[in-house]
């Protein structure tokens, strides 16, 4: 089990994420703008922090800086789109988002967290 950070834009993607990990077993905080991300890596310490795949590049940047910077020690997994690619080069892991998203989502956070 990993407490897990998932952030994103779009509420109902993110939800849909959470839900997904919870039955994996993870616990799951869910940050949808830059305040709500830094109070939540205050108040926990993350295994994991997702950042996904409907921010744009700019934004995803951004995202990735505030939890290097305040959820220190949570690895980085960045969901990305055939058509967006991978932005964060400085990931731990990478995530193409197909449709066998939700059980291979709850795999790679599962093998983040036991690393």
């Amino acid at each position: 089990m990993a407490l897990v950070l998932c952030t994103g834009v779009d509420p109902s993607v993110v939800r849909t994420r959470q839900l997904i990990l919870e039955r994996a077993g993870h616990v799951v905080v869910s940050a949808l703008d830059e305040s709500s991300l830094v109070r939540a890596c205050r108040q926990n310490k993350f295994d994991v922090a997702v950042v996904g795949q409907t921010v744009s590049p700019k934004i995803k940047r951004r995202i990735a800086g505030l939890i290097r910077e305040s959820c220190r020690g949570a690895k980085l997994l960045e969901l990305y789109t055939v058509s967006s690619g991978r932005v964060l080069d400085d990931a731990d892991s990478w995530l193409e988002v197909l449709a066998d998203v939700p059980q291979e989502l709850a795999r790679r956070v599962g093998a983040l967290a036991g690393r």
